[in-house]
């Protein structure tokens, strides 16, 4: 006797979902035997814009707006791609408060996402302090930019705020207080059994099939797979402040929370590297000249590899700008885990793989 499929729709508009996506499972029992997914709610024109409203110069701070969480991320890639066709050299200062405002960036992305893992598990008092601890990071950001959000940090040849000793002292001190914290927090989702056995084995990913379905940030380190793009491009100074590689093995919803942790642990050493042994130099370079050519930047945002490329012809508008971000390309690697998983677990799963749906529409 055949089994009884039925389609279950969630979204776009769900109160599980934290941005408008629409899928449809389809189920056996309490099986995911297929999904589709739509995607396209949240579509501004972002590429276009920029090669017909904005030119160069000011584009930096219109792709800074294709999403709240890395915005310091998109407008670094476009900035570095524009660096490269006007042939500039940065000095050591710049790259190291680029790589600060990157790092704090990862950290406070990070903490949201498991903030809504706990809260997935019914952790609402939890949920609640992660948001809190994170509002620190805010804050840092704040000092340094001016803004606690749309930060406008970046701009071609450098960035537009230096910052001072009582700054450092905020920073040193803040991170400092907020690494105490995250030991807290690895404790609990080691040894609570919600956060910690309830989703070992619980939306697996295998090492092989990361590489197969092209699997990135968390999602594929978590599988013990060494996919980073920080490894592999020597755009921004992150071996010399001390980054490391952190691999977790078994794929699932709690190796993808712990690789989680222990980068914000990684990112709050590398930020105390950077302060510890900031450079002296010009915070803004002079810029001569208009891009022509084409460029091609890859950088690691919070949930992966950010791709750009830029194509121009020495005027002040650009012929194309082209986004590639990680959410986007992990599509097939959630279809792949979301089949064979129970239906019940699909909230928690769906958490785990921290998407975007601001950076994927665009």
């Amino acid at each position: 006797m055949p089994k009884k499929s039925i389609n279950i729709p969630i979204g776009s508009q769900h109160i599980s979902l934290l941005e408008p996506v629409r899928f449809k499972f389809t189920t056996e029992n309490e099986k995911i035997v297929g999904i589709d997914w739509d995607v396209g709610f949240v579509h501004r024109g972002i590429e276009k814009a920029c090669t017909q409203k904005f030119e160069y110069k000011q584009v930096g701070y219109v792709v800074a707006r294709v999403c709240g969480l890395c915005a310091i991320t998109h407008s670094l890639a476009y900035t570095y791609a524009i660096e490269q066709l006007l042939g500039l050299e940065l000095n050591k200062k710049i790259q190291y408060l680029r790589v600060l405002m990157l790092e704090l960036d990862r950290i406070h992305s990070h903490m949201l996402c498991l903030s809504h893992t706990v809260e997935n598990a019914g952790f609402e008092a939890m949920f609640m302090k992660i948001m809190n601890d994170r509002e620190a990071i805010m804050q840092l950001q704040e000092a340094i930019s001016g803004n606690r959000i749309q930060f406008d940090y970046i701009s071609v040849g450098g960035v537009n705020r230096d910052i001072d000793k009582a700054i450092e002292k905020q920073i040193l001190k803040e991170v400092q207080i907020l690494d105490h914290k995250i030991d807290d927090l690895i404790e609990a989702f080691e040894t609570n059994w919600s956060l910690s056995l309830k989703f070992k084995g619980i939306g697996v990913l295998s090492k092989e099939d990361a590489y197969i379905y092209n699997a990135m940030g968390p999602l594929a380190r978590a599988t013990g797979a060494r996919i980073d793009t920080r490894l592999e491009s020597n755009v921004m100074p992150h071996k010399e402040v001390g980054y490391e590689t952190i691999l977790f093995e078994g794929g699932d919803i709690y190796a993808r929370n712990m690789v989680r942790l222990y980068e914000i642990k990684n990112s709050i050493q590398m930020v105390q590297n950077i302060i510890q042994g900031l450079p002296e130099g010009e915070i803004q370079l002079k810029v001569k000249g208009k891009p022509k050519g084409e460029a091609l930047i890859r950088l690691e945002a919070p949930r992966g590899e950010i791709f750009y490329y830029v194509r121009a012809d020495g005027g002040n508008m650009l012929r194309r700008v082209r986004i590639k971000t990680p959410t986007y390309s992990q599509v097939p690697t959630f279809i792949k885990i979301f089949k064979g998983a129970n239906y019940a677990d699909a909230p928690a799963i769906l958490a785990s793989f921290d998407p975007c749906m601001s950076c994927t529409a665009k």
